[in-house]
């Protein structure tokens, strides 16, 4: 099984427990003009492994840096993926109180493979990628195991939830496919607290 496949259930029920609360969130136009850096707090479950989320909005771009590991201590770090561009606040979630729909363009996706061990990197679906380790590679064009090229798949139709002190985003279909406004998310991930 492609481990890049999300354990979305579990990061689900997670999210439950530590959610901000609806009358905190800000609302579309202070989400669009947000400046900062948010951070995962601590390693979350990724992807039959662990992963960090680091968010750094600025003048209406975003950009996401996602490091996944085998283990909790993320020592044993398989790749990085960034990925960024530009992002619409669309309106009210309908389905979350007090979320946001987003649109976020994904101008570009990089990755960067951090494992030689061959089973890992088949097990990812990055074998064909043509990634050489610890080197970062563009795949804008050609894509990469589960993202698909900036001309098939170029935006995120995401939620977002942003208070003083954090974000959250919504929860990830196991296919990782939220291109189009179908795909939209009806739940939000755990809190990535602000950095600075």
């Amino acid at each position: 099984m492609n481990i890049l496949k999300t354990t979305a259930t579990a990061i689900a029920l997670s999210a439950a427990a530590v959610s901000a609360h609806a009358e905190n969130f800000l609302g579309a136009d202070e989400v669009q003009s947000a400046n900062g850096t948010y951070r995962s707090e601590a390693p979350e479950q990724w992807y039959g492994g662990f992963g960090t989320r680091e968010f750094v909005f600025a003048d209406g771009q975003w950009e996401l840096i996602f490091t996944h590991a085998l283990d909790p201590a993320m020592t044993m770090r398989t790749f990085v993926f960034r990925t960024g561009g530009a992002f619409d606040i669309v309106g009210k979630s309908e389905v979350v109180d007090g979320a946001m729909n987003g649109t976020f363009h994904e101008e570009w996706k990089h990755v960067t493979l951090l494992t030689e061990i061959p089973e890992v990197i088949a097990g990812m679906g990055m074998a064909d990628c043509g990634l050489t380790p610890n080197l970062e590679t563009d795949i804008s064009e050609t894509g990469c195991a589960a993202w698909r090229p900036v001309a098939v798949c170029g935006e995120d139709h995401d939620l977002i939830a942003m208070t003083e002190t954090g974000v959250q985003f919504g929860v990830r279909p196991q296919d990782n496919d939220m291109c189009t406004e179908d795909k939209r998310p009806t739940a939000l991930l755990p809190v990535v607290a602000r950095f600075q």
